[in-house]
């Protein structure tokens, strides 16, 4: 009995490698979901750093990392839907064109892959015909709200990036 008792205090010991072992695959699903909005993609990011961290005892990771992380990932939100609306903005929608893509984004949940390309890009356009703009500058608000799409899904990644390099940065 003494020896197993003796892998298991050792095994314990080494709190930091069980929690970045558990933390992660939410941290790799957290950079798929980046890209694939059917997943939070920050939301997981932060969920695995909150794992290790009550894996470790918050050994290594401070109130102000989860709040500065927190912030970065409610950020990634805003700026994923500002991004959409800006390319409709950018390319001469309107309001409902912009409304419209916020709402195609849904269409993921029903097309899976598929619908993350053209949820935005079919919402733009359905938005303007509903207000009575022409066909022409429906797709043109549409393609505006794929460009918009675009500009989010890098700068989520960027965001993405600087949270897990963060985390690295404090548990090293």
């Amino acid at each position: 009995m003494e020896p197993i008792l003796d892998w298991l205090r050792a095994v314990c010991a080494h709190r930091e490698i069980w929690g970045l072992l558990a933390a992660l695959p939410l941290i790799a699903a957290g950079l798929v979901g980046t890209v694939f909005p059917a997943l939070p993609g920050t939301a997981l990011i932060f969920c695995g750093f909150l794992v290790y961290g009550l894996i470790t005892g918050f050994s290594s990771l401070s109130v102000w990392f989860f709040l500065g992380q927190g912030l970065l990932a409610g950020f990634s939100y805003l700026l994923d839907f500002a991004a959409t609306v800006w390319g409709v903005r950018k390319f001469g929608g309107s309001k409902a064109a912009a409304w419209g893509a916020a709402a195609g984004t849904l269409l993921v949940f029903v097309l899976g892959p598929v619908g993350i390309l053209i949820g935005p890009l079919l919402g733009a356009v359905v938005g303007e015909l509903l207000i009575g703009e022409q066909f022409r500058q429906a797709l043109h608000s549409g393609f505006g709200s794929f460009l918009g799409f675009i500009v989010g899904t890098a700068a989520k990644l960027l965001l993405a990036g600087i949270m897990a390099a963060w985390f690295f940065w404090q548990i090293i």
